[in-house]
């Protein structure tokens, strides 16, 4: 039977470590709270080891934080106690300064929503807002439930897109060291092993050789040039109209990938925001905040414009022409059923999973490009220097 690691707190406000077997992760929770203890992170004791080799960034500290406090005001712990547990067993420095400037805040007369939006570096507006809803409608435990679903959805689907990244990143990386050391430690050997033997070189081989000398006696000035260039490219891609154009090319260039991306994102955030009770023209400008691509994010303006008019969602983003026919389809009959929320939730999950099949196709077809086009260079390298060493000994190639 699997053994999971666990921290749990009594109704004292005690914590509690230990580990507990149990068949899988629901059971164990199941199982402490039994024993009357309010379980805070359940996980396997590898996992546990995992975390403790790798820094926390703030997003995962904003969703340990989400996961306990829901834990906590689920078992019925008033909001003050809460947070005055999550202070004391926090791991992060920084974080248990935030909760403990939330805490005080609170106790001088501060709302949660209020407290939590004088730490925006840690907490995003969407993440406010919803904690506002929540408090005005008296159901915060349900609203921090939700926002965890989010969070962890979210998390999920980066985690994804960053793994499959990381083959072609090395692919990348270890194909241009090979490439530089071929230009820079084999080459200049064979050119003084030519230029020894004399004999016309063929017209490949002197370019070859001629930029290979360039990078060894010039090689600060191109590393200059790909800094700076790179420099003043991230600094236009800043701007707003250099970030527009940018997204633009890349919408033309991955598309398919692009628009299941910020669906799949957008219909989430904005379902989310919904089912905890925010407004819709609230809500629509929260959502619009997650969008990443800019040249979709400005035609979600017409779409709120349409929405004060009184014409739904369902029309203004099928007249943006952004998002894809199924997901419009829909999100049309959330409207007319009177679901939005829970129909925008399911978009959501089925374009996940879309664009899940998306990346694979499209890593797919990358992969290969990658190593045709790195073999080509080194392909054509190598070819340079055989055709030399066939042109001096007088060898047909």
């Amino acid at each position: 039977m699997p053994v999971f690691a666990y921290r749990a707190t009594t109704i004292e406000g005690t914590i509690v470590e230990g580990v507990i077997e149990a068949v899988d992760e629901g059971s164990a929770i199941e199982r402490l709270k039994n024993t009357g203890h309010i379980p805070l992170k359940i996980a396997t004791p590898k996992e546990g080891i995992k975390k403790k080799l790798f820094l926390k960034s703030p997003k995962s500290d904003l969703l340990t934080f989400t996961t306990e406090l829901s834990a906590l005001l689920t078992a019925g712990l008033p909001l003050d106690r809460s947070l005055n547990i999550l202070s004391d067993i926090s791991e992060s420095r920084e974080m248990k300064n935030v909760v403990q400037s939330i805490l005080k805040s609170i106790r001088e007369g501060s709302s949660f929503s209020d407290a939590l939006q004088r730490h925006p570096r840690v907490f995003p507006r969407l993440y406010v807002n919803m904690i506002r809803a929540g408090e005005a409608g008296g159901v915060l435990d349900v609203v921090l439930e939700k926002l965890n679903e989010f969070l962890e959805s979210s998390k999920a689907l980066k985690d994804y897109v960053v793994s499959v990244m990381i083959y072609p990143a090395i692919l990348v990386l270890t194909s241009g060291v090979s490439i530089i050391v071929l230009l820079t430690f084999v080459l200049p050997k064979f050119s003084v092993i030519f230029d020894e033997l004399g004999g016309a070189l063929p017209l490949p081989t002197q370019m070859l050789l001629t930029f290979s000398n360039a990078l060894k006696s010039y090689w600060w000035i191109f590393l200059s040039a790909a800094i700076v260039g790179w420099i003043i490219f991230k600094n236009y891609t800043k701007s707003d109209a250099g970030r527009y154009r940018w997204d633009a090319v890349k919408l033309k260039l991955i598309g398919d990938v692009i628009r299941k991306l910020e669906t799949a994102r957008f219909c989430r955030t904005l379902g989310t925001l919904l089912k905890s009770g925010v407004p819709l023209l609230q809500a629509l400008n929260n959502a619009k905040d997650v969008i990443n691509n800019q040249v979709i994010a400005s035609a979600i303006d017409n779409v709120s414009a349409g929405a004060k008019e009184g014409k739904g969602i369902a029309v203004p983003l099928s007249d943006t022409s952004v998002f894809p026919q199924l997901a419009l389809s829909m999100i049309k009959v959330g409207e007319e059923t009177g679901q939005l929320d829970t129909m925008l939730l399911k978009v959501a999950d089925a374009y996940e999973t879309s664009l899940n099949v998306a990346i694979k196709r499209f890593m797919s077809l990358l992969e290969p490009v990658l190593i045709l086009t790195m073999g080509l260079i080194i392909a054509f390298i190598i070819i340079s220097i055989l055709m030399a060493i066939f042109s001096i000994i007088e060898l047909p190639f």
